[in-house]
């Protein structure tokens, strides 16, 4: 487990991911044979890595960075060409983040499934394997219902 847990981010009805997979490395204790680890210290282990990384990308964006050729045609590709040079000053409050995120899952706005299996219980013990799967799976809401 020393790279990480893969992470993907779906949404029910679409065939394409609504995020690239990514990973996050896990602290040691949280190994085998190291303290429990929760579904909610899962989800908080996450979150707090994706505001860290929210927190770069915002500083980076605050440079002004020459493009390349490469670049200016992957812009123009997506539909936005970025330089950068700007500060747009979003605050992100670390508990803030992960308290919305498991009220979300209590709300049940999103299912979590590690290795394919639903884990439906915050406080529950869970087992990461050094190639864990875990799926973030949105769910949509059905109007009226």
């Amino acid at each position: 487990m020393a790279g990480g847990v893969v992470i993907s981010v779906r949404a029910v009805g679409r065939r394409k991911p609504l995020l690239d997979d990514w990973s996050i490395p896990l602290p040691p204790e949280f190994r085998e044979g190291g303290s429990p680890l929760t579904l909610r210290d899962l989800i908080t282990r996450i979150v707090l890595e994706e505001v860290k990384k929210f927190r770069k990308r915002q500083d980076q964006r605050r440079l002004v960075h020459v493009l390349t050729a490469r670049e200016i045609d992957e812009g123009l590709r997506r539909g936005k060409i970025d330089s950068g040079g700007r500060d747009l000053r979003q605050k992100v409050d670390d508990q803030d983040a992960v308290a919305t995120a498991l009220e979300a899952f209590e709300d049940g706005l999103y299912l979590v499934l590690l290795d394919g299996q639903e884990l439906r219980e915050l406080d529950r013990e869970v087992h990461l394997q050094p190639d864990s799967q875990i799926t973030f799976l949105r769910l949509v809401m059905l109007a009226g219902g």
